[in-house]
């Protein structure tokens, strides 16, 4: 069975991952190929960031518990089927969060006329989109 994680801007295909329930166990090379975290000694590492892990995300195995890592991240996990997508921490995302400024973009009307957002700077917009997948 082939998995599909999504994590950062990377998508892999990881060979042999386990799923209990809402956790995904990952093989340490499939970690570190999947989302850039090496298990290290003093835990998981990402260039010079560590992180201590906790006993209960790597088994006996060394298997490593994406959805449990992710959590303690902050970092938001939903899967459907066998693709998995880690989201971005809140805490990573603050600045943008602070803004009630959306940034400008430009998009045709059914005329095929375009507007820019920047345009109704001061007015109050209704923005609605609506994807088919």
């Amino acid at each position: 069975m082939t998995t599909t994680v999504l994590y950062d801007d990377r998508v892999t295909a990881v060979a042999g991952a386990r799923v209990a329930g809402d956790h995904l166990w990952l093989a340490p090379d499939a970690m570190a190929a999947a989302t850039g975290w090496k298990l290290e000694p003093q835990g998981l590492c990402r260039g010079d960031a560590c992180v201590r892990t906790d006993a209960t995300w790597v088994d006996a195995d060394g298997h490593v518990d994406l959805t449990a890592f992710a959590t303690h991240m902050g970092q938001p996990v939903v899967h459907d089927g066998d693709a998995w997508a880690v989201g971005e921490s809140a805490g990573v995302r603050r600045d943008a969060l602070l803004s009630t400024q959306a940034p400008d973009f430009e998009l045709p009307d059914l005329d095929g006329k375009l507007h820019k957002l920047s345009d109704y700077r001061g007015k109050k917009v209704y923005l609605y989109s609506w994807g088919s997948y």
